[in-house]
């Protein structure tokens, strides 16, 4: 059931604002520690069955300009899921918000507020979302992926 709640709640409001020439699709895969036969470890990405609190999750957002032209103004915002913990991003070039989309920045520069009115420093954890914003133009045919950590609360 949690891993439903987590699908929902990731792959519906992806969203990419920019021209509808770029397509955008998400997966979610569950980080694994695979023991071998030899006893050797390895990690591997599998597609979720069930996950738990304490799993690790790597979500990727594929994208690909399907049109003739270039791509401007791309810009994808993803809301982190109420069910997963913020970790990091694998990917360049993202800015958070720490209260629900309204404002953003480097998580560095970013602040919380406490709930005795007075504000820390944010951190992983308070991430609300992540947005990348693309400097350049997709070029036609072009696509790439960006990747971002979280943990199941």
């Amino acid at each position: 059931m949690k891993l439903l709640m987590i699908l929902f709640a990731f792959l519906l409001p992806s969203a990419a604002l920019a021209q509808s020439q770029v397509a955008l699709s998400s997966e979610i895969f569950v980080e694994r520690t695979i023991t071998e036969p030899s006893g050797a470890t390895r990690v591997a990405l599998e597609a979720p069955g069930m996950v738990t609190p304490g799993d690790k999750l790597v979500f990727v957002l594929s994208y690909r300009n399907s049109s003739a032209s270039p791509a401007s103004d791309f810009v994808v915002t993803n809301p982190i899921p109420d069910s997963v913990a913020f970790e990091s991003t694998e990917s360049a070039g993202a800015v958070y918000s720490v209260d629900g989309g309204r404002s953003w920045g480097a998580l560095a520069a970013l602040s919380v507020r406490n709930a005795d009115g007075s504000s820390r420093a944010a951190g992983p954890a308070d991430v609300t979302h992540v947005r990348w914003q693309f400097a350049r133009a997709i070029p036609a045919g072009d696509g790439g992926q960006l990747r971002f950590r979280g943990v199941v609360k």
